[in-house]
């Protein structure tokens, strides 16, 4: 690394001029790259995908980017039913004037079919479905039928009672007050302004604006090497969010430990320019290591068989690698020439005291290790407990909105006795076959509510006929199994499609396969940090840490969201019932990556401080206390940046970045500063034992730690390059006495 750097700096006005050209370019072609984004979500080779996409090839409605069809409901008044005189004409006319507000619209109520499925048992309730082209605008696909439908009903009433309009995609805008979110740019500015103040905070100088600058030209320079690979593949909306927000942790947590350590060989009283070099021999190559374990975490997404998650992976990946490319070429540039005029207000001071509010819990851990580690894992298996309750799905059209038409709407099913199944009907696509026994057959499943073949142009072209089979309940994966049983012999090729069926056929896809995603990221992760902290158990506690928090993040999400404990006092949210199919996925594939930063910038400084003189006592409080303002700062910055994320209106948007809130914080506390330090004193020498068969696999030294003498850890540290934790002390043989 001391070479590059050297190369680096002796180019630095090229380095410069190349990021500023960069920068330019980039800023001017992020909306570009944001439209290039696709909102579909489709599972190649699966049943229910060929099924909509068979109906949005021959008719131009559903479709994989539309979620479900808008519904409209009427419930009539109290004395008066759907076979009162002239009711059944008036609602049918109603409806008509709704769905025939949208352009090539496909409808059907029971006005058109004479179905009574439409109709509530008491007959006052009635509702159609409303199936729409997608519009072209972007990531809205229901935007234009919404506006069109809802424009339509807001003065229509039959006998007084108003038309209502719901939807999956009416509730999750809910009314326009709720619907008045931030958008992502607006997010990131929020997260930029709380991380300038615990940026400003830590460094007391304008070296705060320095983590900043790096972030704001590595997140469009992301949009930018994104934008080509949008182009030519389909890369998910969703990588906007990881672009802007963890993009914005990560670039500042790199930056965040260079420039401390830079501070630290400074009041070591290093030149400028040798600082910079000695920083990134040690800070720069934890930089590199980590930006390949974030990238490892999302570019894992992979070997997931769907489009969607894999664009996430590979689109997400670019996100480490460029901020680390910027923190190994240009912040070394700014801390060697105007660095030392940013940090001129009492560096050596603030140095050389760095991390002393760390020391006496340090000391703490090494003490009580035991206690200390059993009370993390406790936290951790009283939050992993929920667990056992998880289930992914479509979550309860309830908790989608809590007030507007459209909830009122959905009350009135429910209330009705008809439910929420009436905005989720499955698409049935029945090509060469009789559409009429289709839907007698499905009718007769169990858990089915009634199932209708309605007949006309829009619900049929050529061989094709389209039935819609209505569940009693919202997500029911055995409501489908009994449907696709149920429809097996009949004639002619007959597809089960919509919302809930996707949703079991990615369950089966992509949850089935989900334990090989985990053990290859494991598997490379693990063989990547046994090389960097030499070391088989090091990397092992890495690994085992972060899947055992990411588990307790899921308890979290089941406890708080699925079950609703706390989400309706704070977010006004009802239970979700489930977990959007992709949500735990990508929580995942985050919080494996950004908790493998603090993982590498804790353990590699502890592994630099065992180097010296063989005492793990000592590694872990000076380890520890070297690195424990660098994660909770960084912590609290993404911590920021996500509850912005959380002030957006979409339930799913709050349940994903209330968890990965929950996590970030949870690792930085729990597991960081309680159980990563507790485990390493415990296990003392054998942290560091690396045999000779694996280092030569591994192609680094061998390491056998000889036994140690336990004694008294620092009470407090000294500074750098002075005594036992500075550069210039004498490494002590492994295994050393205890100073």
């Amino acid at each position: 690394m001391r070479p590059f750097t050297r190369w680096v700096l002796g180019h630095r006005r090229w380095i410069v001029a190349l990021w500023i050209l960069i920068a330019v370019v980039a800023f001017g072609s992020v909306q570009q790259s944001v439209d290039a984004l696709s909102d579909k979500f489709e599972l190649p080779g699966r049943e229910s995908t060929d099924a909509v996409n068979a109906i949005y090839d021959e008719l131009g409605t559903g479709g994989p980017r539309v979620n479900g069809p808008l519904t409209a409901v009427v419930q009539l008044p109290e004395g008066t039913t759907i076979d009162s005189p002239g009711a059944r004409e008036q609602v049918g006319a109603a409806f008509a004037t709704v769905a025939e507000s949208i352009p090539d619209v496909r409808y059907a109520d029971y006005a058109t079919t004479g179905d009574r499925t439409f109709v509530s048992e008491d007959g006052r309730t009635a509702f159609s479905v409303m199936w729409y082209p997608p519009s072209d605008v972007a990531f809205e696909p229901a935007k234009q039928a919404m506006d069109n439908a809802e424009a339509a009903a807001k003065d229509l009433t039959v006998d007084g009672a108003q038309v209502r309009v719901t939807g999956y995609d009416p509730l999750a805008v809910g009314d326009s007050e709720e619907s008045s979110g931030p958008s992502v740019l607006v997010e990131t500015l929020i997260g930029g302004l709380g991380a300038l103040i615990v940026l400003a905070f830590v460094f007391g100088s304008l070296m705060a604006f320095v983590p900043l600058l790096m972030a704001a030209i590595a997140i469009p320079t992301t949009f930018l090497v994104l934008w080509p690979l949008a182009a030519v593949t389909e890369v998910s909306v969703v990588v906007q969010f990881l672009i802007s927000l963890i993009g914005l942790g990560v670039a500042i947590d790199y930056s965040l430990l260079i420039v401390m350590r830079w501070r630290e060989e400074i009041a070591a009283g290093r030149d400028r320019f040798e600082a910079v070099v000695e920083t990134m021999e040690h800070a720069g190559k934890a930089v590199i290591f980590s930006g390949i374990a974030v990238a490892i975490g999302l570019l894992a997404m992979i070997v997931l068989p769907v489009p969607f998650l894999r664009s996430i992976g590979y689109g997400g990946m670019l996100i480490p690698l460029v901020s680390v490319l910027i923190a190994i070429t240009l912040l070394p540039v700014v801390l060697a020439t105007v660095g030392p005029r940013l940090d001129r207000i009492g560096v050596s001071r603030r140095t050389g005291n760095a991390g002393q509010g760390w020391v006496p819990w340090g000391r703490f851990v090494v003490r009580h290790r035991y206690l200390v580690g059993g009370a993390a894992l406790l936290i951790l298996a009283l939050l992993f407990v929920p667990v056992l309750n998880f289930s992914t799905g479509t979550p309860r059209a309830n908790s989608l909105a809590s007030a507007g038409a459209a909830r009122v709407a959905l009350d009135q099913l429910n209330e009705s006795g008809i439910g929420a199944g009436a905005l989720n009907p499955f698409e049935v696509a029945v090509i060469g076959g009789d559409a009429d026994a289709v839907a007698k057959a499905a009718a007769g499943a169990e858990g089915v509510r009634g199932a209708v073949a309605p007949s006309g142009a829009a619900w049929g072209n050529g061989d094709l006929r389209v039935v819609n089979v209505f569940p009693q309940a919202e997500d029911s994966p055995s409501t489908v199994s009994a449907v696709r049983a149920a429809l097996a012999d009949q004639p002619g090729d007959v597809l089960v499609g919509g919302a809930t069926p996707g949703t079991a056929d990615f369950n089966d896809a992509v949850y089935g396969n989900f334990v090989w995603v985990v053990l290859v990221i494991a598997l490379i992760t693990y063989v990547l940090l046994a090389r960097v902290f030499r070391s088989l158990l090091l990397p092992l506690k890495a690994v085992v840490f972060n899947i055992i928090s990411i588990g307790a993040v899921w308890g979290f999400m089941v406890l708080f969201w699925q079950e609703g404990h706390g989400s309706g006092a704070i977010f006004d949210i009802e239970p979700t019932g489930a977990l959007t199919v992709w949500i735990p996925l990508m929580v995942f594939a985050f919080l494996y990556g950004l908790s493998m930063d603090y993982e590498v910038f804790i353990l590699s400084r502890m592994r630099e401080e065992y180097d010296r003189d063989g005492h793990t006592d000592r590694a872990v409080v000076a380890g520890l206390a070297r690195t424990g303002r660098l994660v909770t700062a960084g912590s609290l910055i993404l911590f920021l940046a996500f509850i912005a994320l959380a002030s957006s209106p979409g339930t799913d948007i709050k349940v994903f970045a209330t968890a990965l809130a929950i996590g970030i914080l949870l690792d930085a506390t729990v597991v960081r500063s309680m159980l990563l330090p507790a485990f390493v004193a415990v296990l003392g020498r054998w942290n560091w034992y690396l045999p000779t068969w694996a280092a030569r696999i591994l192609r680094v030294e061998p390491s056998y730690p000889a036994p140690e003498v336990r004694g008294e850890v620092p009470l407090e540290l000294d500074p750098p390059g002075e005594t036992s934790l500075g550069h210039g002390a004498t490494p002590a043989p492994a295994g050393g006495e205890s100073r």
